[in-house]
């Protein structure tokens, strides 16, 4: 099974940063991409950013120039820096990927967990 714990969310103001992490665990063989979700109230989860183990990386429209994703392979630990954050960023971040997991591909291979409260506000 894969654990994915996020953290850092909080409550900020509008023009305020904040850094997500995501640590992964588990019996994870190989990681092909890391992706950040949110959901806010009401909607639908969204992806907000991807990072393949190459390194390249995709942005929803919305958040592309405002937010850098980021990964440490080594501590299995994906990020998410916000900046100039808008009261519409406001939900539940959640990280899952996509990998190899006891010799089967996954996508998404991890259950979703609690994720990180945002909260910007005007």
């Amino acid at each position: 099974q894969v654990q994915l714990v996020e953290s850092g969310g909080g409550l900020v103001q509008a023009g305020g940063s904040l850094r997500l992490s995501c640590a992964v665990s588990g019996s994870i063989f190989s990681i092909n991409a890391m992706t950040w979700y949110r959901q806010a109230p009401g909607k639908q989860r969204e992806l907000v950013a991807t990072i393949t183990s190459g390194g390249s990386t995709t942005y929803v429209p919305s958040v592309k120039g405002r937010f850098t994703i980021s990964r440490d392979n080594a501590k299995n630990t994906v990020y998410l820096q916000m900046n100039s954050l808008k009261p519409e960023d406001t939900a539940v971040y959640y990280c899952n990927g996509e990998g190899v997991v006891r010799g089967v591909f996954r996508k998404p291979f991890g259950s979703w967990g609690q994720g990180t409260q945002v909260t910007v506000s005007s």
